[in-house]
């Protein structure tokens, strides 16, 4: 079989993935950089852990609420506008957070954070790819644009972990200030404009719907981890009630499909279908996987958070030197085998953990990290390009929120259940050989979601052939 090269992407398409990129940053970092600072917020504000932890719980809901809105501000607005008026917002509650008094001022500004964040996100792969004629290179525009996910691990916890130990903890979203600005000017300047497609009618309905339900799914399933598990009312209760509101959610928009906030009729194409299965175990698998491997180096080996960070360091690597690769050949043989492999090696690099204890070798386990990395950009790519395979323009937003949700969703789900293996698992352990048993059994189970994402990648196409429909660019 000839491999056909990979088609050019146009510069514009270059240029606004690489704009869009600096803005992003300044929201993945902030994300990473505060998943080691929580017992530093709690110590320094005075509060529990149990309730400084609603600094990163409240910023996930908000995220989540602003989400599925995208599409609509895109259409009244213009993405353009809303791009610099989310990154602005976001700008503007950093600087908030940095001046906040006590815990519950810090909480209030982190939800306006997430309010930013949560537009952000979709938008920058919608703004990208809507920027690409038929036929460009969409796994090379997306290597580019999921920049930020990658660099995140590498950069947040260790620049967090130097502030930490040098600086106050305020300094921590002073960080997000030079990227936001240099972000802002950059968009302005090089983002083409994009004039408002009409004035679309919000469907209250379905917001009212939709945003209850995605804070329920998620506050339910961010307490699984305390004691309890699922039995835990405020687990089962606001879960159940988000998939309920869920279903009428996706009811009102498959009844009403001109006026839909989120066009869930795009779930009956395959590549959006297959995509966001695959995004959904995914998340599950990455983000559960973050879960475990900062407590075992922590509780196992022993280490402290900056060492623990330097150690994952590695993965994140690996990741980025698979970009370029896996764009490539998502490109040219197609999503499928590239998701297939990608996972292949993630499974494979998570197996030796299941059978490390607290005195392998360091170095082994960093070179398992930059293989399992490896796999995880090359998963990541062609799955999110090839959700928009065959889409036109006005269809580019709503499949990007609804894959940005799928894969929000599973990586609170992984998160949840990993924790609660976890906490049975270790759960009055008495020794370190119990404590190692029951970090084995968790990694045999993120192990698990990753055998089954490789069963879902077959669904994936094999081969992408238009992106998106030129007149319409």
């Amino acid at each position: 079989m000839t491999v056909q090269p990979a088609p050019a992407l146009p510069r514009r398409a270059i240029v606004t993935a690489l704009v869009l990129v600096v803005g992003g940053l300044a929201v993945i970092f902030d994300s990473t950089i505060m998943s080691i600072a929580l017992k530093t917020l709690a110590s320094d504000l005075q509060v529990p852990v149990s309730t400084i932890q609603w600094v990163t719980t409240a910023y996930l809901l908000a995220l989540g609420v602003a989400i599925p809105v995208v599409g609509w501000a895109q259409a009244r607005f213009g993405g353009k506008r809303v791009w610099m008026f989310a990154l602005t917002v976001f700008l503007l509650a950093s600087i908030a957070c940095s001046l906040a008094w006590d815990a519950s001022s810090l909480i209030a500004f982190r939800v306006v954070q997430g309010l930013g964040g949560g537009l952000m996100m979709p938008l920058m792969a919608t703004l990208a790819i809507q920027q690409v004629p038929q036929g460009a290179g969409l796994g090379k525009l997306m290597a580019a644009v999921s920049l930020p996910a990658a660099l995140g691990p590498i950069l947040g916890p260790t620049i967090g972990g130097l502030i930490l130990n040098t600086l106050d903890w305020r300094w921590l979203f002073w960080v997000n200030v030079p990227f936001c600005l240099i972000g802002l000017a950059l968009a302005w300047r090089f983002i083409p404009k994009d004039d408002p497609t009409g004035r679309p009618v919000l469907d209250w309905v379905g917001l009212v719907l939709v945003s209850p339900a995605l804070v329920g799914l998620l506050y339910g399933l961010s307490n699984v981890s305390q004691d309890g598990g699922f039995g835990r009312v405020d687990v089962w209760l606001p879960a159940t009630a988000g998939v309920v509101l869920l279903a009428a959610f996706v009811t009102t928009q498959v009844r009403r499909p001109a006026t839909a906030l989120v066009d869930v009729g795009l779930l009956g194409r395959r590549p959006v279908a297959s995509a966001s299965a695959v995004l959904f175990l995914s998340g599950a698998s990455l983000y559960g996987a973050m879960l475990l491997l900062p407590l075992y180096f922590q509780i196992v080996r022993g280490t402290d958070a900056l060492t623990a960070a330097l150690l994952l360091i590695p993965q994140g690597v690996g990741a980025l030197l698979s970009r370029t690769i896996a764009g490539r050949f998502t490109d040219t043989i197609g999503a499928r085998v590239v998701a297939i492999a990608g996972f292949v090696l993630m499974g494979a690099a998570t197996v030796p953990f299941a059978f490390a204890d607290a005195g392998t070798n360091d170095w082994w386990l960093m070179a398992v990290l930059l293989v399992r990395g490896f796999g995880m950009g090359a998963v990541m790519i062609p799955v999110m390009s090839v959700a928009f395979v065959g889409l036109d323009r006005s269809a580019v937003p709503h499949a990007s929120i609804i894959t940005r949700l799928a894969q929000q969703l599973g990586g609170a789900f992984g998160t949840a259940i990993l924790a609660v293996i976890l906490e049975a698992a270790t759960g009055g352990a008495q020794s370190v050989v119990d404590i190692v048993h029951g970090f084995d059994v968790a990694f045999w189970w993120a192990v698990g979601f990753t055998v089954v994402a490789i069963g879902v990648c077959f669904a994936l196409p094999a081969k992408q052939k238009v992106v998106v429909d030129p007149a319409e660019v």
